[in-house]
């Protein structure tokens, strides 16, 4: 591993950055990734949910729960409260992350915004702290608010990369920061995880909640304790906008989004790029949103199995994002793209022929998935960055970070509708290689160097 991480070090960097201010920038990756591991992926859904059905009149630690929670007079099954509060978040991210890449854009300050941003949501995770009982609404508020947050720091996280290097250097600095970022995650999920499994206590399930509450706080107190490294290190780089806007940020940021979004026609290949990113990457986000039902349906696995997979693709992806990292310095970041999604094929049909109530080949599945998982969304983000035109980073990531985020409902759909008509879950996973194949093709069809060219930068020397 070392031998492959040392060649991306000694790359030259952009003028005006230094190695301090690159390590500043990935360190936001460890601090948010606590965020995505430990609370969206492992904790929030079964402690919300169970908060929810606690509100409903359900029995704690019941097997199942038929009752409802009415908000804003709305009748909504319990177990359908945390899957509709994911959906407005989308929503809302779709009016949102625009808006703050603009502003970032017109902003002389945007490690301001980056620190805004980021404690907001690091202080609404905190704020778990006070969901206790049947407060299902004060931990839907939270999440919305952390959420939405999370999606706007990334944005402005995202446009410092253009800054940080010259073409030549942005795959490697784009996945040395994912792949902090999974070794970060994935450290504070371990250690939450070892704290649940020493603490709980046989029969006493709000002893179980209340871990998983504290767990979602430390995530909150991760995100905001590692954050003061990118703001200490990080260095302003105005766009020339910024320097002679002479406005007021926000209202100039809104001018110039909707001046952007009449103008975006003429870069009809970063365009087309970003269908192709939304397509393979809602087949990616669908997958590692599924794996656990699968595995617990389907496969009939123990809870046990999957949190050890779950921390296997974690540490697995910091390898993985560096070794794809160091192949898109030989053969370009756009095939190497190409070949992860190849890949991803492959996992898809390796995952339909896994047996049942085998752990070996699942636990073996999610080592690949971690392999290939960082890297694909590494270089894609480093791309996107050469398809952007110079000053207008902030806008052009919140539409990447919507492609990210606010697509993630078609794969799911099409896995359930293909399941209800099925009634298995085999031929619900199988429906997902369409957006592999799909995204695969549009991808391929993008002549990228021409792409960079028409939106006024210069290609890397390796595509």
């Amino acid at each position: 591993m070392a031998d492959t991480v040392a060649p991306a070090v000694a790359e030259p960097a952009r003028p005006g950055s230094t190695r301090r201010e690159r390590t500043g920038w990935y360190f936001y990756d460890w601090a948010n990734s606590a965020f995505q591991t430990t609370v969206i992926t492992v904790f929030l859904g079964p402690f919300l949910t169970t908060v929810t059905e606690l509100a409903a009149g359900c029995e704690l630690g019941a097997d199942s729960c038929d009752g409802a929670v009415h908000p804003l007079g709305i009748r909504v099954a319990a177990g359908s409260y945390y899957p509709y509060l994911i959906s407005l978040s989308v929503f809302l991210t779709v009016f949102v992350l625009p808006v703050v890449g603009a502003i970032a854009d017109r902003s002389a300050h945007k490690k301001r915004l980056l620190a805004a941003a980021a404690f907001i949501g690091a202080g609404a995770t905190i704020a778990f702290a006070f969901v206790t009982g049947d407060r299902y609404l004060l931990g839907g508020a939270l999440f919305l608010v952390a959420n939405i947050s999370f999606g706007a720091a990334v944005v402005v996280y995202n446009s410092f990369l253009p800054q940080l290097g010259g073409p030549d250097d942005r795959d490697a600095i784009s996945s040395r920061g994912w792949a902090i970022g999974y070794l970060g995650g994935g450290l504070l999920l371990a250690l939450n995880l070892v704290a649940v499994t020493m603490l709980s206590e046989e029969g006493n399930p709000q002893r179980t909640l209340d871990l998983a509450r504290w767990s979602i706080v430390s995530a909150g107190l991760w995100w905001a304790a590692f954050t003061l490294l990118p703001l200490r290190w990080l260095r302003e780089h105005p766009t020339a906008a910024a320097l002679h806007g002479g406005g007021n940020v926000l209202t100039d940021g809104f001018r110039q989004l909707g001046h952007t979004l009449r103008e975006i026609k003429a870069y009809p290949l970063t365009l087309f790029f970003l269908l192709a990113f939304l397509v393979f990457n809602d087949g990616i986000q669908t997958v590692i949103t599924l794996a656990s039902q699968y595995g617990t349906e389907e496969l009939r696995l123990e809870q046990s199995t999957l949190i050890v997979t779950i921390l296997l693709v974690q540490f697995l992806a910091f390898g993985g994002a560096l070794a794809l990292g160091a192949l898109a310095r030989r053969i370009g970041a756009w095939k190497t793209v190409l070949l992860s999604l190849v890949l991803w094929t492959g996992v898809i049909i390796a995952a339909f022929r896994l047996p049942a109530e085998a752990p070996l080949p699942f636990m073996v599945l999610g080592g690949c998935i971690g392999l290939v998982l960082g890297g694909s969304q590494a270089l894609s983000r480093s791309l996107f960055s050469q398809l952007i035109p110079a000053g207008k980073e902030g806008e052009y990531y919140g539409f990447y970070e919507i492609s990210d985020k606010g697509t993630s409902w078609l794969g799911p759909l099409a896995f359930g509708l293909v399941f209800q008509l099925t009634s298995s879950y085999r031929v619900g996973l199988v429906s997902l290689l369409i957006f592999f194949v799909v995204g695969f093709a549009l991808l391929a069809a993008v002549p990228i160097r021409r792409a960079i060219v028409a939106a006024g930068n210069t290609p890397p020397r390796v595509l």
